[in-house]
Protein backbone atom coordinates (compact mmCIF):
# COMPACT_ATOMS: atom_id res chain seq x y z
CA UNK A 1 0.00 0.00 0.00
CA UNK A 2 1.49 3.63 -0.90
CA UNK A 3 1.80 5.38 1.77
CA UNK A 4 2.73 8.81 1.02
CA UNK A 5 1.29 11.49 -1.40
CA UNK A 6 3.14 14.56 -2.35
CA UNK A 7 2.06 17.94 -3.71
CA UNK A 8 1.52 17.33 -6.99
CA UNK A 9 -0.55 13.84 -6.11
CA UNK A 10 -2.71 16.20 -3.78
CA UNK A 11 -3.04 19.00 -6.67
CA UNK A 12 -4.29 15.87 -8.81
CA UNK A 13 -6.82 14.59 -6.04
CA UNK A 14 -8.27 17.80 -5.36
CA UNK A 15 -8.83 18.96 -9.10
CA UNK A 16 -10.37 15.25 -9.30
CA UNK A 17 -12.48 15.92 -6.83
CA UNK A 18 -13.77 19.47 -7.74
CA UNK A 19 -14.64 17.82 -11.42
CA UNK A 20 -16.49 15.37 -9.45
CA UNK A 21 -18.68 17.88 -7.32
CA UNK A 22 -18.73 20.32 -9.98
CA UNK A 23 -20.94 17.42 -12.19
CA UNK A 24 -23.39 17.08 -9.47
CA UNK A 25 -24.08 20.66 -9.20
CA UNK A 26 -26.08 23.70 -11.41
CA UNK A 27 -23.06 25.99 -11.23
CA UNK A 28 -26.01 29.13 -11.98
CA UNK A 29 -27.64 27.92 -8.56
CA UNK A 30 -26.95 28.89 -5.20
CA UNK A 31 -24.00 26.30 -3.17
CA UNK A 32 -23.21 26.17 0.78
CA UNK A 33 -19.57 25.11 0.99
CA UNK A 34 -19.13 24.17 4.37
CA UNK A 35 -15.73 22.93 5.91
CA UNK A 36 -14.86 20.71 9.47
CA UNK A 37 -12.54 22.85 11.15
CA UNK A 38 -9.72 22.79 10.31
CA UNK A 39 -8.61 20.98 7.64
CA UNK A 40 -12.03 20.39 6.31
CA UNK A 41 -12.31 24.07 5.96
CA UNK A 42 -8.94 24.23 4.24
CA UNK A 43 -10.13 21.95 1.52
CA UNK A 44 -13.28 23.63 1.21
CA UNK A 45 -11.60 26.86 0.47
CA UNK A 46 -9.43 25.31 -2.32
CA UNK A 47 -12.80 23.46 -3.64
CA UNK A 48 -14.19 26.82 -3.95
CA UNK A 49 -12.18 28.48 -5.91
CA UNK A 50 -11.74 25.09 -8.54
CA UNK A 51 -15.86 25.51 -8.67
CA UNK A 52 -15.56 29.17 -9.54
CA UNK A 53 -12.67 28.69 -11.92
CA UNK A 54 -15.20 26.35 -14.05
CA UNK A 55 -18.15 28.92 -13.62
CA UNK A 56 -19.46 28.73 -9.91
CA UNK A 57 -20.99 32.25 -9.24
CA UNK A 58 -22.84 32.03 -6.21
CA UNK A 59 -20.80 30.11 -3.27
CA UNK A 60 -21.66 30.68 0.27
CA UNK A 61 -18.76 29.87 2.36
CA UNK A 62 -18.51 28.44 5.99
CA UNK A 63 -16.73 27.12 8.76
CA UNK A 64 -17.67 24.51 11.15
CA UNK A 65 -16.19 23.44 14.68
CA UNK A 66 -17.61 19.91 16.00
CA UNK A 67 -15.90 19.94 19.17
CA UNK A 68 -18.11 20.52 21.33
CA UNK A 69 -21.10 17.96 19.15
CA UNK A 70 -18.38 15.31 19.51
CA UNK A 71 -19.92 11.96 21.33
CA UNK A 72 -16.51 11.08 22.40
CA UNK A 73 -15.83 14.70 23.62
CA UNK A 74 -14.69 12.89 27.31
CA UNK A 75 -12.22 11.41 25.68
CA UNK A 76 -10.07 14.79 24.01
CA UNK A 77 -9.61 15.77 27.45
CA UNK A 78 -10.67 17.98 30.49
CA UNK A 79 -10.95 20.89 28.43
CA UNK A 80 -11.29 20.75 24.57
CA UNK A 81 -10.60 23.52 22.18
CA UNK A 82 -12.97 24.62 20.37
CA UNK A 83 -12.22 26.80 17.42
CA UNK A 84 -15.33 29.59 15.95
CA UNK A 85 -17.71 28.34 13.98
CA UNK A 86 -18.43 30.93 11.35
CA UNK A 87 -21.63 30.55 9.17
CA UNK A 88 -22.61 33.62 8.21
CA UNK A 89 -24.75 32.51 5.06
CA UNK A 90 -28.49 31.49 4.52
CA UNK A 91 -29.15 27.64 4.42
CA UNK A 92 -32.48 27.30 4.80
CA UNK A 93 -33.50 25.71 0.60
CA UNK A 94 -29.83 26.07 -0.35
CA UNK A 95 -27.89 22.67 -1.34
CA UNK A 96 -24.78 22.56 1.09
CA UNK A 97 -21.39 20.82 0.86
CA UNK A 98 -19.70 19.27 3.80
CA UNK A 99 -16.22 18.84 3.22
CA UNK A 100 -13.41 17.29 5.28
CA UNK A 101 -10.04 16.03 4.62
CA UNK A 102 -10.53 12.49 6.00
CA UNK A 103 -13.27 10.15 6.48
CA UNK A 104 -12.98 7.54 8.69
CA UNK A 105 -15.18 6.31 11.46
CA UNK A 106 -18.10 8.71 10.68
CA UNK A 107 -18.38 10.47 14.14
CA UNK A 108 -16.98 13.64 12.71
CA UNK A 109 -19.39 13.62 9.97
CA UNK A 110 -22.76 13.08 12.45
CA UNK A 111 -20.79 15.56 14.68
CA UNK A 112 -21.33 18.08 12.03
CA UNK A 113 -24.73 17.19 10.85
CA UNK A 114 -25.92 17.73 14.28
CA UNK A 115 -24.29 21.39 14.58
CA UNK A 116 -25.60 22.09 10.90
CA UNK A 117 -29.40 21.56 12.71
CA UNK A 118 -28.95 24.68 14.51
CA UNK A 119 -28.03 27.00 11.84
CA UNK A 120 -30.67 26.00 8.89
CA UNK A 121 -32.53 23.23 7.02
CA UNK A 122 -30.14 22.89 3.56
CA UNK A 123 -32.22 21.84 0.73
CA UNK A 124 -29.41 19.01 0.20
CA UNK A 125 -26.82 18.18 2.27
CA UNK A 126 -23.58 16.40 0.31
CA UNK A 127 -20.38 15.56 1.74
CA UNK A 128 -17.13 15.93 0.12
CA UNK A 129 -13.83 14.23 1.64
CA UNK A 130 -10.11 14.29 0.00
CA UNK A 131 -9.35 10.77 1.47
CA UNK A 132 -11.68 7.82 2.39
CA UNK A 133 -9.34 5.18 4.52
CA UNK A 134 -12.73 2.93 5.15
CA UNK A 135 -13.65 2.35 9.10
CA UNK A 136 -16.87 2.96 9.24
CA UNK A 137 -19.07 3.20 12.84
CA UNK A 138 -21.58 4.58 11.66
CA UNK A 139 -23.87 4.67 8.48
CA UNK A 140 -21.98 7.36 6.77
CA UNK A 141 -20.56 7.28 3.25
CA UNK A 142 -19.43 10.41 1.14
CA UNK A 143 -21.00 11.17 -1.83
CA UNK A 144 -17.71 13.16 -3.19
CA UNK A 145 -14.26 11.44 -2.71
CA UNK A 146 -10.53 12.40 -3.87
CA UNK A 147 -9.00 8.94 -3.07
CA UNK A 148 -10.35 6.21 -1.48
CA UNK A 149 -7.46 4.22 0.31
CA UNK A 150 -9.31 0.79 1.98
CA UNK A 151 -6.68 -0.84 3.22
CA UNK A 152 -5.47 1.17 5.70
CA UNK A 153 -4.78 -0.44 9.10
CA UNK A 154 -6.75 0.48 12.26
CA UNK A 155 -3.43 1.46 13.83
CA UNK A 156 -2.65 3.94 11.01
CA UNK A 157 -3.33 7.33 10.99
CA UNK A 158 -4.01 9.37 7.63
CA UNK A 159 -2.76 12.61 7.79
CA UNK A 160 -3.33 15.22 5.21
CA UNK A 161 -1.11 17.95 5.18
CA UNK A 162 -1.72 21.09 3.79
CA UNK A 163 0.58 24.27 2.88
CA UNK A 164 -1.97 26.82 4.80
CA UNK A 165 -2.00 24.91 8.12
CA UNK A 166 1.04 22.67 7.77
CA UNK A 167 3.50 24.08 5.47
CA UNK A 168 3.69 21.31 2.99
CA UNK A 169 0.55 19.71 0.87
CA UNK A 170 1.07 15.81 1.25
CA UNK A 171 -1.02 12.75 2.26
CA UNK A 172 1.16 10.30 4.78
CA UNK A 173 -0.50 6.96 6.58
CA UNK A 174 1.62 6.46 9.43
CA UNK A 175 1.65 4.98 12.32
CA UNK A 176 -0.53 6.30 15.43
CA UNK A 177 1.85 8.32 18.00
CA UNK A 178 1.43 6.64 21.71
CA UNK A 179 -0.77 8.98 23.82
Amino acid sequence: MRNHYDQSDVQYILNELAAKVAAAFDPNQPLNIIGIRTRGETIAQRLTTLLKSRGFKNIGRGVLDVTLYRDDLSEIGPAPLAGPTEISVPLDGIPLLLVDDVLFTGRSVRSALDALVDFGRPAVIRLAVLVDRGGRELPIAADYVGITLPHVPRDARVNVHLVETDGIDEIVVEPKEAR
